[in-house]
């Protein structure tokens, strides 16, 4: 038994090398899964104009692009590219604050940070593909979750009868 053991212990280590050198290898090959919206690759969409990204989103974000970009969103925009711009290469640009929680997420703000206002305070937010079509306010919440503790102290609960 104890040169059946040896043996064991030999080849797991030995296969642990050679499990070493493979994961290596997968690295330097390893693809990372290119990210779609709705079938159309992220490069794509940057080129994708209002109205052609207009046909990819869901009706609400459709109805409300149709009717045209406003003022305080342009200034928005303009504000992100201006950051964007700013940011050396290779590296995160700044945060843009902003309180307009109703603004369209669209291909171009991918990789900014937005300082989102939840009515008391700016929830940086750094906009990923993902969140293409959704509005700003999905990810700055306004109310802070009930946390359920031990029920405090109350007339209810004072009255309660306690057997002897």
């Amino acid at each position: 038994p104890t040169i059946v053991r040896r043996l064991f212990f030999y080849n797991s280590a030995q296969f642990r090398i050679m499990d070493a050198e493979k994961v290596a290898e997968l690295r330097k090959k390893r693809q990372f899964r290119k990210f779609t919206y709705r079938g159309i690759e992220l490069d794509q969409l940057l080129d994708l104009t209002n109205d052609e990204l207009m046909d990819l989103v869901c009706c609400r974000p459709r109805r409300r692009m149709s009717r045209g970009l406003k003022r305080k969103p342009m200034a928005l925009i303009k504000r992100l590219r201006q950051a964007k711009k700013e940011a050396p290469p290779g590296e995160k640009p700044r945060g843009v604050k902003t309180h307009l929680r109703n603004m369209i997420i669209v291909p171009e703000m991918i990789g900014s940070i937005i300082g989102i206002y939840n009515g008391k305070m700016f929830c940086g937010v750094e906009m990923k593909p993902e969140m293409i079509g959704m509005y700003l306010a999905e990810f700055a919440i306004t109310y802070k979750p009930v946390r359920h503790g031990r029920p405090g102290v109350s007339a209810a609960h004072t009255t309660r009868f306690i057997p002897l």
